[in-house]
């Protein structure tokens, strides 16, 4: 196979390309218009036309460029909705991604009556069976499971005229050469093929050398496959220390959200157990997590809930997060194309993303090769020392407590403040109500605190102090009221909400705040004085807010148990 190279425009994949060049279908372009979509990507700018005539192409792009809808819109204007047969295949590396790009791939075709239906292991193989029957035109599918399909003749092939590859790369890293091949051979040779791919390593000149007919192949960056829109930094580090010296890189960058990548499935545990000891919202993602699981940390990830992915490259193929700002590498990977995949998760659809590493000395060599083969240049960094770091983590605090608190004072509590200062332990107790403040349950942690657009609600817990034998002041206090039959009374002007579960459910305030917001579409301001219990929480809102923010909340799911609101009792 010799692919030939499409000219078309710069290296750098730069058209002056609109949708109106492409004399899409007038219910394709409604469709993508719905979408958001404005301006072809270059991707999809460089690929409409040579994959509308019908030729096969190589496109090496990386992940979130837009590829999907590079294939989506030309299969939506050039399959038959009145024809009733699968007429084309995307194949996938893991169930979350063909299940993104089926969701995809239908919106776009929708309005032609194009039908696409998902097909992966884990699943049940009637209703899969049953939804292609029932008219799909495409099939997004997992090798595994489509070449089950294809072996027991569950779903006919036989009408296929466009094959798409997704990730050809990573199906090659993991082992699924010979189930790809098999497909491929039982498909109709006059189909059109379609490799998209981040890289291209031997496997794949291999792969296409035996399928694909003088392919044209599309290269979105020319020698360098790092986009502009990720810069590349790199910390040396000794090796020793490493989750220490993690800790501090966090500290330095302030990454908005970010996906901390590992080479081994106990350092994902270990790492992530390391960053909420420091005070980090974390959680870890590797093979040992059961699908419930891996689904729930996949939604607070999504959600802006989890600001700390730790995972590995098995566990994070496929997961479609477009919003993450960093990809930290805690270890370096060993294949050189790892790293290509893993910047892949940030600096997506036009957004600015990094990428950082810890160089220990056994990973200069990849480093290296990283520099000579992809033309990526990281620059290197100082890693902070320990009281410059403590320093900008104090400087983080101070400008926290000023957003949060500059201009509430009042002159009760300036007078009181003054006493604070001039008593003789006001440093002690201020540590202390700094510590109230920043390890609030639900808040963010003084370590996360980088900006803070408004004042959380007020967390209030009335009564006295927890004796010592009470777990918690939250409880002695919830003690005390339901002893003494009474709750405090909501302002004037304001009705309080009762939810059916605090602290010990693992109820959060950002939770309910988040939903309140979402659901409502009303300002933080518009909910008043919080306070949560062991077993329950009353909300004070204002009257004319009170039965909208009751319906957003009753029903709220709280690990899969649906809660309870209602209007508290007098």
């Amino acid at each position: 196979m010799n692919p030939t190279e499409d000219t078309s425009c710069g290296p750098e994949g730069e058209t002056a390309a609109t949708f109106e060049d492409f004399h899409l279908l007038p219910e394709v372009a409604e469709a993508i218009a719905g979408m958001g979509f404005v301006k072809p990507t270059p991707v999809q700018a460089r690929t409409f036309d040579p994959v509308r005539a019908g030729t096969d192409v190589i496109v090496m792009a990386r992940t979130g460029t837009g590829k999907t809808a590079a294939f989506g819109i030309p299969m939506a204007q050039m399959l038959d909705p009145k024809m009733s047969a699968v007429q084309a295949l995307v194949l996938a590396p893991t169930r979350e991604l063909a299940l993104q790009v089926s969701r995809e791939v239908a919106v776009i075709g929708a309005n032609r009556g194009v039908r696409c239906a998902a097909v992966y292991g884990g699943a049940s193989f009637t209703k899969q069976v049953e939804e292609v029957s029932g008219g799909a035109h495409i099939v997004v599918g997992t090798p595994g499971r489509v070449l089950d399909h294809m072996r027991r003749g569950t779903i006919p092939f036989g009408s296929v005229r466009i094959l798409v590859l997704d990730e050809a790369d990573e199906m090659l890293s993991m082992g699924f050469e010979k189930e790809l091949s098999a497909i491929i051979e039982g498909l109709p040779a006059s189909r059109q093929t379609m490799l998209f791919s981040a890289t291209i390593p031997d496997d794949i000149k291999r792969l296409s050398g035996r399928y694909m007919r003088e392919p044209t192949f599309i290269s979105l960056s020319g020698d360098e496959v790092g986009a502009k829109e990720v810069s590349h930094f790199v910390y040396l580090v000794s090796g020793r220390g490493r989750p220490r010296d993690l800790v501090r890189v966090i500290e330095a960058e302030r990454p908005g959200s970010a996906i901390v990548f590992c080479n081994t499935r106990d350092e994902t545990l270990s790492v992530a157990s390391h960053l909420k000891r420091a005070g980090f919202h974390a959680d870890w993602l590797n093979s040992d997590l059961s699908q419930a699981e891996r689904e729930r940390v996949m939604a607070s990830t999504r959600s802006g809930e989890l600001k700390y992915l730790v995972a590995t490259d098995v566990a994070a193929r496929g997961i479609d997060i477009s919003h993450i700002s960093h990809v930290i590498n805690y270890t370096f990977p060993d294949a050189i194309e790892v790293y290509i995949h893993r910047t892949g998760r940030t600096g997506r659809m036009g957004r600015m993303g990094a990428a950082i590493s810890l160089i220990a000395p056994h990973d200069i060599g990849n480093l290296y090769y990283l520099r000579l083969i992809y033309k990526i240049f990281p620059v290197e960094k100082t890693l902070p020392d320990e009281r410059a770091a403590l320093k900008a983590l104090e400087l983080t605090g101070l400008d926290a407590l000023r957003r949060a608190f500059l201009g509430r004072a009042n002159g009760a509590y300036t007078g009181l403040a003054r006493r604070l200062m001039q008593d003789v332990r006001g440093e002690q107790i201020m540590a202390g109500l700094l510590a109230a403040y920043f390890e609030e349950p639900g808040a963010e942690t003084i370590r996360e605190r980088t900006t803070i657009p408004a004042p959380a609600p007020v967390v209030e817990v009335e009564g006295p102090t927890s004796p010592p034998e009470a777990a918690t002041k939250a409880e002695a206090v919830e003690a005390t009221e339901e002893a003494a039959g009474e709750k405090p009374a909501a302002a004037q002007g304001q009705r309080e909400i009762y939810v059916d579960a605090g602290r010990k459910d693992g109820l959060r305030i950002s939770a309910l705040m988040t939903e309140i917001i979402e659901r409502t579409g009303l300002p933080r301001s518009a909910v008043g004085r919080v306070r949560m219990l062991t077993r329950s929480t009353f909300i004070a809102v204002p009257d004319d807010h009170f039965a909208k923010i009751l319906a957003a909340l009753d029903g709220m799911e709280l690990d899969g148990r649906k809660l309870k609101a209602e209007p508290a009792k007098d």
